[in-house]
């Protein structure tokens, strides 16, 4: 496939990435000088220009791509982007980030999307499929630094029900993240008080999440 990213940020540049890993043609486009590193991603094509142009995607040849993918930190130029995507050029499948999540009701076919990309939404929609509370469950692998994304449901005879987590002695090169709870999205201060139910997720080591899962859920191995 032919690709075209909207935004050589760190987010475009970590997709473009990926995506020529699995042998598509990738194009990076930014209207950001300093944005523009070939060096950062030397197998992609690279293009100096705003993406709500209709001359620059003219120039990107929108009309010959099958995906769009607007990665930018603004939620004005995405939409837009994938506005012009699909009714000016036709492109089959537009995807769009959505920065903030106030936002997400914009981002609709009605603007040209096809798929909207929210990290509070996906992280919730990755933890539903949790396989029970107290398990640790692995939901993506980083591909640098040997650390992967895990989640865990607090479980009500977890010792630290009702622990500040700035308290709870976590294993060393353990991060926890983010919490959710009820829907919302809680950063991990370390006032914070965990309440069984509450859905943790962590970057950790691979071979510490055996520890972490024996800390806060000794009962699920016989402890």
């Amino acid at each position: 496939m032919r690709v075209a990213i909207a935004g050589a940020g760190a987010v475009g540049r970590s997709i473009a990435r990926e995506l020529i890993g699995n042998g598509h043609q990738v194009l990076l486009i930014d209207k950001s000088p300093s944005s523009i590193r070939p060096e950062r991603v030397p197998d992609a094509e690279w293009l100096l220009a705003d993406s709500c142009e209709l001359s620059s995607l003219e120039e990107a040849q929108f009309d010959k791509c099958d995906v769009v993918i607007a990665a930018t930190g603004d939620d004005k130029v995405n939409l837009v982007t994938s506005l012009l995507a699909k009714t000016e050029f036709g492109v089959p499948r537009t995807v769009a980030r959505v920065n903030h999540p106030n936002n997400e009701w914009l981002f609709t076919e009605a603007w040209g999307v096809d798929v909207n990309v929210s990290t509070p939404r996906i992280m919730s929609a990755l933890v539903e499929e949790a396989v029970s509370v107290g398990d640790l469950v692995r939901l993506f692998t980083f591909r640098q630094g040997n650390a992967n994304l895990v989640e865990m449901t607090l479980p009500p005879e977890s010792p630290y029900v009702g622990t500040p987590s700035g308290l709870v002695p976590f294993p060393d090169n353990c991060a926890l993240v983010t919490i959710l709870r009820d829907g919302q999205v809680y950063s991990p201060s370390g006032e914070q008080l965990l309440e069984a139910g509450d859905e943790l997720l962590f970057v950790v080591p691979a071979d510490v999440e055996e520890e972490l899962e024996r800390l806060l859920s000794p009962t699920s191995h016989g402890g």
